[in-house]
């Protein structure tokens, strides 16, 4: 089986610091993106639950699309916001994103290490990668 990772040495953090992970890492047919704030070149974008989740999850959907996966290959996703009332602002976002084919999900209160309101990560898989 064949690994590969895909935007290593390309993610920036706060303050310009590189990350040291990778964007992504496909294998076996499974890609799996790594958390995605509502981050701009390498600088949280100000706003609400609203804007910050549609950032987040596109800078998602950036890198699988990058990777040769599209939204029907997303079979989970995993959702952590810092406050539980934004729930429901973060579901209609989702459910914008994923009306065609809605995957399974997990969403969680968690602190965050950045200063933001929610983090995205998601799998993809495609059998003919496998």
């Amino acid at each position: 089986m064949t690994i590969t990772r895909y935007g290593i040495d390309e993610s920036t953090g706060t303050g310009g610091q590189r990350l040291p992970f990778a964007k992504a890492v496909e294998a076996g047919g499974w890609l799996y993106v790594s958390g995605q704030t509502p981050m701009r070149d390498g600088e949280v974008v100000e706003g609400g639950i609203v804007d910050q989740s549609r950032l987040a999850l596109q800078n998602c959907l950036d890198i699988m699309t990058a990777a040769g996966y599209q939204l029907s290959d997303v079979v989970h996703v995993k959702v952590y916001l810092t406050d539980a009332r934004y729930f429901s602002s973060f579901n209609q976002v989702f459910r914008q994103v994923f009306a065609e084919a809605p995957p399974a999900r997990i969403c969680a209160v968690a602190s965050l290490v950045v200063d933001c309101k929610v983090e995205v990560d998601l799998t993809c898989y495609r059998a003919d990668r496998a």
